[in-house]
């Protein structure tokens, strides 16, 4: 062993922080070893749940605060920015941090194809939590506001130019995460896609659901965030559109390079 190897040893043993045992998984990634099922299932339903707290209390706050509907979606999208942000980072190591079952159907779709992805049981398990985490989320910021519990909202939005939309924001929404994924910058995932979200808030008509379990627990509240009952179906079927669009357009950008000689 040569001098300086011997104090790059040295300095090895002494140092308190061990070095990584191999590459981690980035936030917003689902883990080589997966956790258990049920924690990832755990992982989905409370980051969900999290996520529509955030939306839907961010929104009653803000109409409590101004009687200003553009300073009231500004609050509500800041909350969200930050809050989707911080619960990738914390749930991403877990399950992946999908929130959505847009994102879990889309990466069951790339494993049948042979890419990286949820299995068929995975997906059986994620979606119903997902879904029952954002019913959830939505009980809790009532709750927490003083609110009645469950009220169906009356916001309706049936029109055609927030369908379009809601088409547009999901996407995006997908184009970004798989096309992160195809180009291995998915450490980026928390950053990115909380940006996205906030950003989509002001270009989009609909405000940007892009989450059809999202959708569904904001039809319980009759608050700012809330969308009719009568609403969630065409959303949803955009939502589903738009996941389909969004895949296409990783297929056509995200193409890997060509053999030597093709």
């Amino acid at each position: 062993m040569s001098a300086t190897e011997a104090a790059e040893h040295d300095r090895a043993e002494e140092s308190p922080i061990a070095p990584a045992a191999g590459p981690q998984p980035a936030p917003g990634a689902t883990p080589p070893q997966a956790p258990p099922l049920l924690a990832r299932a755990a992982a989905e339903l409370v980051g969900t749940a999290a996520l529509v707290a955030i939306v839907v209390g961010s929104g009653i706050q803000a109409t409590e605060l101004t009687k200003d509907v553009g300073l009231q979606l500004l609050a509500n999208s800041t909350a969200t920015v930050f809050g989707l942000g911080v619960l990738i980072t914390l749930l991403g190591p877990v399950s992946g941090a999908h929130f959505n079952p847009a994102v879990t159907l889309a990466e069951w779709w790339t494993a049948r194809r042979g890419g990286a992805g949820v299995s068929l049981r995975e997906l059986g398990v994620y979606v119903p939590a997902q879904i029952v985490g954002a019913i959830a989320g939505s009980i809790l910021a009532d709750a927490m506001f003083g609110e009645p519990l469950v009220k169906w909202s009356t916001h309706d939005r049936s029109d055609g130019h927030l369908l379009l939309g809601e088409v547009v924001a999901t996407a995006g929404l997908i184009l970004l995460i798989f096309g992160l994924a195809r180009t291995d910058r998915l450490r980026f995932a928390p950053v990115a896609v909380a940006s996205y979200i906030g950003a989509a808030y002001w270009f989009t008509s609909s405000t940007s659901f892009a989450n059809p379990a999202v959708t569904i627990g904001r039809a319980f509240t009759d608050t700012f965030a809330g969308i009719a009952p009568g609403s969630v179906a065409g959303f949803i079927a955009m939502q589903l559109i738009g996941a389909v669009v969004g895949l296409a357009l990783v297929a056509l950008i995200f193409r890997p390079a060509p053999k030597v000689g093709e």
